[in-house]
């Protein structure tokens, strides 16, 4: 006799359902009759009322209504705040499901085995980590003018934050200075059901080891009182003005324009003095990224002879920390203002074996290969996406000797470095690093040799 099929549950049905384990990306997975519901809000040992929101043939999605019977894991959240999911998870117990779903996927997606995988390394600070915040803007039920995140599931509705525990204090202060300021010219946020209103994103930078903040707001097209804006962020060291008639929920992009003081942010890294551009990539925890570019100049081996790539290299900081213990480097990402930053970068550190190129690595790694030889060793930090196949197929292509895969997705790390091991490469080890407490999100390194013969 045929199995029946699970039963099926439909938009806005409300289940019980216990939660068992999490999947990759933070949501508790649960079972009803045998179909599959992720819970975002839920963790393992939860027995929880949902609501169903999607529902599609192998699962669906499902929020928390109310938790009925809490996990014996489960403990109070220190904050109301979208951006901290995981704070109700004891923080040693985050660190063991991070690790754990390091492990799984290279073993479950990548079907790799025989690597070590390290110890991960805990975050230095739990709250109060993060050098960059982006805000959004919206008004609560009376019509006040908020600023805040993204409500889980609700990309319209804006959750107020007055003191975001992931930022600092002198990163709040400016952050409600803005918003008394918007408040006081009765300024409209951007509508985005109706693609209407001014107000639209607050971007807040800090030079951890600097203390200079960086503050960028991002608007529609319209006029504003750069002056009196001015005066009323006493607190930013450089403030910058972002118009865009673009449609999507994005800071990058559009007409930025300089209102007060300078215009890059200085930070220092690993002993690296560094100047960053209003929209370039940082890593935004300052002290993790020491410790995972640490790991990483670790994992590289570098001796002093060797040839070292960097691929997609952003600012130039991993390669420019590594310079010193290699013969040369050399740079190549898309972006054309990080490469721009990168080469300042390595001039201010007075790097003179760096070289950085704009391209993109589908296309010029071949062209890089053939002006500079092949590298020794690789380095790879590209984005949550993962390597395309042709990019992998460059990469054996350069047969470089070593690789080390700075990675921020697991999931594409596994099949990218199966891919590398079906090759000849051989995954040695692998160590997690966690850059963001209360959050799902995981960072590791990864290290693959060339099999000799």
């Amino acid at each position: 006799m045929d199995q029946a099929a699970p039963t099926r549950p439909r938009r806005g049905d409300q289940l019980t359902l216990t939660v068992d384990t999490l999947a990759y990306g933070g949501a508790g997975v649960a079972r009803h009759e045998g179909y599959v519901v992720f819970v975002q809000g839920g963790i393992p040992g939860d027995t929880v009322l949902v609501e169903v929101g999607k529902s599609k043939r192998a699962y669906a999605e499902a929020r928390v209504l109310e938790v009925i019977t809490p996990s014996p894991d489960r403990i109070e959240p220190v904050a109301d705040h979208p951006g901290a999911p995981w704070q109700v998870i004891p923080y040693e117990r985050q660190l063991e499901i991070k690790a754990e779903q390091v492990d799984d996927a290279l073993r479950r997606i990548g079907r790799l085995d025989g690597y070590t995988l390290e110890p991960i390394i805990p975050a230095e600070q739990q709250w109060r980590y993060r050098n960059k915040l982006e805000y959004s803007f919206g008004r609560d039920e009376s019509g006040r003018l908020i600023c805040g995140f993204h409500a889980p599931g609700r990309w319209e509705d804006i959750v107020e934050v007055t003191d975001c525990l992931l930022a600092s204090e002198a990163g709040n202060r400016a952050r409600e200075e803005v918003v008394q300021w918007c408040r006081s010219q009765s300024f409209e946020p951007y509508d985005r059901r109706t693609n209407q209103g001014f107000l639209r994103n607050l971007v807040v930078r800090e030079g951890r080891r600097s203390g200079e903040l960086q503050v960028r707001l991002v608007t529609s097209p319209g006029k504003l009182d750069g002056e009196a804006f001015a005066a009323a962020v006493p607190a930013a060291d450089g403030l910058l003005w972002t118009r865009t008639a673009s449609l999507a929920e994005t800071t990058a992009g559009g007409e930025t324009e300089l209102l007060a003081g300078v215009e890059r942010l200085e930070e220092q890294l690993g002993g690296l003095s560094i100047s960053i551009s209003g929209e370039a990539f940082f890593q935004t925890n300052t002290e993790m990224a020491e410790r995972l570019y640490a790991l990483a100049l670790e994992y590289a081996e570098l001796r002093g002879y060797e040839r070292l790539y960097d691929l997609y290299c952003g600012i130039g900081t991993i390669g420019l920390l590594m310079a010193p213990r290699a013969a040369e480097l050399w740079g190549l990402e898309i972006v054309e203002d990080a490469i721009a930053d990168a080469i300042a970068n390595a001039r201010r550190n007075e790097i003179d074996n760096a070289h950085f190129f704009a391209g993109d690595v589908r296309l010029a790694l071949r062209e890089l290969v053939e002006k500079a030889g092949r590298p020794d060793v690789l380095v790879v930090d590209p984005p949550r996406a993962g390597l395309s196949q042709k990019v992998v197929r460059r990469i054996i292509e350069a047969a470089p000797k070593r690789i080390v895969y700075v990675s921020c997705n697991p999931t594409t790390l596994a099949p990218n470095a199966a891919q590398l091991v079906e090759a000849g490469y051989q995954l040695l080890k692998v160590r997690p690093v966690d850059m963001f407490p209360q959050t799902p999100h995981i960072e590791c390194v990864a290290q693959l040799e060339r099999r000799s013969g």
